[in-house]
C-alpha cells in the first residue's frame, strides 16, 4: 500500500498521469475560455482601410499648421461621411469633410480633428457649414491605419493561448468563426454509499442526499470539463468494481466520492488495486487525508473522501490541476496570495491545515483573511460562504493574529486582491 505523500507530490503524481487531449473544432462562441490547439491567422488586414478613430473632421494637417487661439483657421465643410460610406472627391485647401467614427478616411485627407475641439462658425457643423480650428493637427491624428491590428496571414492567436471574450471579437474581425481548441475532458462522478439517496427524495432514517456527487460534478464543469453523475453505488466491492470499470472505459477521468478511508465498507482502494494500478492512498493535509488515485485501463481514477470539505479540497487542489493540464492550460492551480490573519489559531494536528476563510481588504488597504469559525469537514455551507482557503503550515506552532499566511483564492473578486 502506498505511503502518505505531500500535497505537492500528490498533485504532481496525478498531473503526470494525464495527457493533453486531442483538438476539436468548435463554433467561435464555444471557444470562450478554452485553449487554442493551433495557430489562427487573419484572412485580411484589420482594418482593411484607413478610418476615423472618432467623430470629427477629416483635414489636411498642413492646412492647420499655423492654427492657434490668437490666429484660428477656418475651413468649409464640403461633405459628411457616416460609417459605412466613403467620400471619393477631392478636398481642396481651405476645406474639410465631417466624418464619423469608423468611416473610411477620404483619400485626399490625412488626419482627423475630433469634433469637441472644433467651433462652428456658421451652419450646423454639417455640409455647407464653416468651422474654426484653434490649434495645429498632428499628421495622422485620430486615424487608424490599414492593418494596424493585424495583417493578412498574421498569427492572431497562438497554439496554447487561452481565448478570452475580447479574443472572440478579435477572431471574428479576422474572419475566424470556427476555432481548433483542446477537447474538454469527459468526467464521470460515481457517488458511493448505501446511505445515499438522490435529490429531491427526502432521506429516511440513516440516509442523506447525494450532495457530494453534485458538488464534484460542479467542480469538474468549473474546471472546464463535461461531467456525468453516474448512479449511486451501494457499499459493495463487486458492484463498485463494475461501475468503475465501465466508467474507465467510457470517460477520460473517473471521480468517486465516499468509501476512501480504511473502514469495513470503504472499497475504492481495493477496487483500484484489483482493476489496475494503485499509486496513492493518503495525502498529508487536513481536511482530505484519505484520497485514492490510480489507473484503470489507462484511465485516471480518483477516490475522494465522503466529507464535503475534504472532497472539495481534494478536488480543488489535486484533481482540478489535472483536468486543466488535459486541456492544455499553462496555469494549473488557483492563484495564491499572502494575507494577514485576523485571529490566532492553535494547532493540535501537525498536518498542513486548509481552513475555509474569507479574504478582504482591511481599513489600511492590506489583505486580511478571516477563517470561518466552524471548520467541520461535513459542511458545504461554510465553503459556499468562503472565497479562499487559508493555509496553516505544518507543525504544532500556533498561528498568531497578525501573522501573514498563504491563501489560495477560490472565488475572491479580482478587485479584492489586485
Amino acid at each position: 500500500m502506498p505511503s502518505m505523500i505531500s500535497l505537492e507530490e500528490a498533485r504532481a503524481l496525478v498531473v503526470s498521469h494525464v495527457s493533453v487531449l486531442p483538438a476539436e473544432t468548435v463554433p467561435l462562441l464555444d471557444a470562450i475560455g478554452r485553449v487554442a490547439a493551433a495557430d489562427v491567422k487573419s484572412d485580411m488586414d484589420v482594418s482593411p482601410f484607413a478610418h476615423a478613430a472618432m467623430d470629427g473632421f477629416a483635414v489636411h494637417a498642413s492646412d492647420l499648421a499655423e492654427a492657434s487661439e490668437q490666429s484660428p483657421v477656418e475651413l468649409d465643410v464640403i461633405a459628411d461621411v457616416p460609417a459605412g460610406s466613403t467620400y471619393e472627391g477631392p478636398i481642396a485647401p481651405g476645406r474639410c469633410v465631417r466624418i464619423m467614427t469608423g468611416a473610411a478616411l477620404p483619400a485626399d485627407a490625412d488626419s482627423v480633428v475630433k469634433y469637441e475641439i472644433v467651433e462652428t462658425v456658421s451652419g450646423d457643423g454639417k455640409t455647407g457649414s464653416r468651422v474654426r480650428f484653434s490649434e495645429p493637427c498632428k499628421l495622422g491624428n485620430n486615424v487608424r491605419q490599414p492593418g494596424e491590428e493585424a495583417r493578412e496571414g498574421e498569427t492572431i492567436v497562438h497554439e496554447g493561448e487561452v481565448i478570452h471574450p475580447a479574443g472572440i471579437g478579435f477572431l471574428a474581425g479576422c474572419g475566424a468563426l470556427e476555432v481548433a481548441v483542446r477537447r474538454r475532458p469527459r468526467v464521470a462522478v460515481i457517488p458511493i454509499g448505501s446511505e445515499l439517496v438522490e435529490p429531491p427524495a427526502k432521506p429516511g432514517p440513516g440516509h442523506i442526499r447525494n450532495s457530494n456527487g453534485y458538488a464534484m460534478a460542479a467542480c469538474a464543469i468549473d474546471a472546464g470539463a463535461t461531467c456525468d453523475i453516474l448512479p449511486i453505488v451501494i457499499d459493495d466491492e463487486d458492484l463498485l468494481a463494475q461501475a468503475v470499470e465501465r466508467a474507465a472505459a467510457e470517460y477520460d477521468f473517473v471521480v468517486t466520492t465516499g468509501g476512501a478511508s480504511n473502514g469495513d465498507f470503504d472499497f475504492i482502494k481495493p477496487v483500484v488495486e484489483r482493476l489496475g494500478t494503485l499509486y496513492m492512498t493518503t495525502v498529508n493535509m487536513r481536511p482530505g487525508k484519505a484520497q485514492t488515485f490510480g489507473l484503470v485501463n489507462g484511465t485516471p481514477v480518483f477516490g475522494l473522501p465522503g466529507n464535503p470539505a475534504a472532497a472539495y479540497m481534494g478536488f480543488s487542489l489535486i484533481i482540478r490541476p489535472a483536468l486543466r493540464a488535459m486541456q492544455g492550460y499553462a496555469a494549473l492551480e488557483h492563484p495564491c496570495v499572502k494575507a494577514r490573519i485576523t485571529s490566532s489559531k492553535k494547532k493540535k494536528d501537525p498536518r498542513r491545515i486548509f481552513s475555509r476563510a474569507t479574504i478582504a481588504r482591511g481599513a489600511d488597504g492590506e489583505l486580511e483573511v478571516t477563517p470561518a469559525k466552524n471548520q467541520s469537514s461535513g459542511l458545504f455551507g461554510v465553503i459556499q460562504k468562503s472565497n479562499c482557503v487559508a493555509i496553516m503550515p505544518e507543525g504544532l506552532d500556533p498561528v498568531l493574529e497578525g501573522d501573514m499566511v498563504e491563501c489560495i483564492l477560490l472565488d475572491a473578486p479580482e478587485d479584492i486582491v489586485l
